[in-house]
C-alpha cells in the first residue's frame, strides 16, 4: 500500500466532533448474506464512521453521522423498510453525563501528579512490625527512617539521591547477588539473563558494590521508557499500579537486615534490582507492566484488587516456558534462593495463566505460593490481561500520551477524535515509509 492509498481513506474516514445537528445511531443487522453491505449504502450520501463487533448471531453496529435529526430519521425509515433489524439505539448525543464521573475513585492524569499519592505508605516504611528481623536493631530502624525520609521528600523530576551505602549493606547485598546468580542460569528466564549483563555494564552491577536508582533510572529510560521513584514502603494497589501507567516503577532503597540476608518479609533494593529490573528493561514486559496499571486508572477497588492479583502471580511470581522447560520471570522468584527452587523443583502447583482464574487466587506473602501460573510468552499474557481489561467496568478509557508523560480520557467524540487524529497521522509515516520503501525497491 502506498501513501497514495492512505490519503484516499483519510478522506472517506472523517470523524467530526459533536455540534448541532450531529447525531448517532446504534443498530444490530440479523446475521444474513449482504445485510451489512445493504446498510451501509444508505448512508452513503453522508459522512460516517462505523465500529463494528460480533454478538452473538448478530452484528452490532454504530454510526456516527455528519447529518441533522431529519435527514438520519429518514434513514432509519429506510433501514426500517429494508433491513431486518434486531435492535436500533438513535442517539444524539455521544458525551459521557458528568455525574456519571462522579463515583470514579480520584487517579493521576499526569506523571507529576504521583507527587500526591507516592508517599502513601501502607506498610513498613521508618516503621517495623515485632516479627521484622531488624525490629530490635536501633542502628537498623535509623537508618530505615533516613532512607524513608529519603523518598519522603523526593519530588518528580528531581535526580534521585546518591547514596553512600554502608558495608555491612554492601556485605547483605553481596550475599544475595552471589547466591542468586548460582541459580540464574538455570532457573531465570532469557530477558533476564540477556539485560543482566547490560546492568553490569552500564550501572555497575556487582557484587561488591550496590547501583545507584539514578543510574538505573536513567539505563531504563533509554531501554524502555520507564523510570525510577523512590519509595518508603508499600503503597496499597491502586497507587503502585497508577505509577506503572506512567512507567514509572516504585522502588525501594533500603537494604535487608543483615541477620538473614537470604530472607526479607518486604520488597527490599535487592529484590527491586535483582528481581524486577531486568525484565523492566525488556520492551516486551514494560508494555505489559503499563498496560496492568492503565487498567487500574479509575476502576473499582474490586477491580484494581484482581488487577494487582494478576500483577502478583506475574509481574512477581510468574513462569513461562523456554524452549520445552519453566523459567522464572517473576522477580519475587528471582530474588528469593529458596523459592526459586521450589518453583522450578518439579513438586510445586502450576497452572496456565488465565486472569479469570489468577485473579481470584490467595497471594501469600510470608510463605511460598500455593500455585504459580505459566505463560507461553510475555506477548501471551499481554494479550490475555488486555482482554480481562475490557472486563472492567468503567465509564471511559484512557490512552498514554509518551510526549506529555499524561493520560487522555476518552469519554467524549471530541476526545476520541483526538486520538484518530493521532492514528491518522501515524498511519500516514507508515504509508510514506512504504512508499518510500517501494521506490528504492523499484516497485
Amino acid at each position: 500500500m502506498n501513501k497514495a492509498n492512505f490519503s484516499k481513506i483519510d478522506e472517506h474516514r472523517k470523524l467530526s466532533s459533536p455540534r448541532k445537528g450531529h447525531a448517532a445511531i446504534l443498530f444490530s443487522l440479523k446475521n444474513e448474506v449482504g445485510g451489512l453491505v445493504k446498510a451501509l449504502k444508505l448512508f452513503q450520501e453522508s459522512h460516517y464512521n462505523i465500529e463494528r463487533k460480533r454478538r452473538n448471531s448478530e452484528f452490532e453496529v454504530f454510526v456516527d453521522c455528519d447529518s441533522d435529526q431529519q435527514q438520519l430519521r429518514e434513514v432509519v425509515q429506510l433501514l426500517q423498510t429494508h433491513m431486518t433489524l434486531a435492535d436500533m439505539d438513535l442517539r444524539g448525543d455521544l458525551s459521557l453525563p458528568e455525574d456519571d464521573m462522579d463515583g470514579v475513585p480520584w487517579f493521576p492524569k499526569k506523571i507529576s501528579d504521583l507527587d500526591q499519592c507516592s508517599n502513601r505508605v501502607l506498610m513498613y516504611g521508618s516503621d517495623l512490625d515485632a516479627d521484622h528481623p531488624g525490629f530490635k536493631d536501633n542502628v537498623y530502624r535509623k537508618r530505615r527512617k533516613y532512607f524513608a525520609d529519603l523518598a519522603m521528600g523526593y519530588k518528580h523530576g528531581e535526580a534521585i539521591p546518591r547514596v553512600a551505602f554502608t558495608a555491612e549493606e554492601v556485605q547483605t547485598w553481596g550475599v544475595v547477588y552471589r547466591e542468586l546468580n548460582k541459580l540464574y542460569p538455570s532457573h531465570a528466564c532469557r530477558e533476564h539473563l540477556q539485560n543482566l549483563p547490560l546492568l553490569a555494564q552500564h550501572c555497575g552491577y556487582r557484587e561488591d558494590n550496590i547501583p545507584q536508582l539514578e543510574d538505573v533510572s536513567r539505563f531504563l529510560k533509554e531501554r524502555t521508557g520507564f523510570t525510577i521513584r523512590p519509595v518508603a514502603g508499600y503503597l496499597s494497589p491502586r497507587d503502585f499500579l497508577a505509577g506503572l501507567a506512567f512507567r514509572v516503577f516504585h522502588c525501594t532503597q533500603y537494604v535487608r537486615h543483615r541477620s538473614d540476608p537470604l530472607y526479607t518479609p518486604e520488597p527490599d533494593t535487592c529484590h527491586e534490582l535483582l528481581g524486577h529490573v531486568p525484565l523492566l528493561a525488556e520492551p516486551s514486559f514494560a508494555q505489559f507492566s503499563q498496560e496492568l496499571g492503565l487498567a487500574s486508572l479509575g476502576a473499582s477497588d474490586d477491580s484494581v484488587q484482581k488487577l494487582a492479583t494478576c500483577y502478583f502471580f506475574t509481574v512477581e511470581f510468574g513462569l513461562c516456558r523456554e524452549e520445552g522447560g519453566l523459567r522464572a520471570y517473576g522477580a519475587g522468584l528471582l530474588s528469593s534462593i529458596g523459592e526459586l527452587k521450589h518453583a522450578l523443583s518439579g513438586k510445586a502447583n502450576i497452572l496456565p495463566f488465565d486472569p479469570d482464574v489468577t485473579s481470584r487466587q490467595e497471594c501469600l506473602i510470608t510463605t511460598f505460593q500455593d500455585v504459580y501460573f505459566l505463560s507461553g510468552s510475555f506477548e501471551e499474557a499481554k494479550v490475555k490481561m488486555r482482554e480481562f481489561a475490557k472486563t472492567i467496568r468503567r465509564p471511559f478509557s484512557v490512552r498514554y500520551n509518551p510526549y506529555t508523560q499524561s493520560v487522555a480520557v476518552l469519554k467524549d467524540m471530541p476526545s476520541i477524535n483526538s486520538v484518530v487524529e493521532e492514528l491518522r497521522h501515524e498511519l500516514d509515516i507508515v504509508g510514506d515509509a512504504l512508499h518510500r520503501l517501494n521506490q528504492h525497491m523499484g516497485v
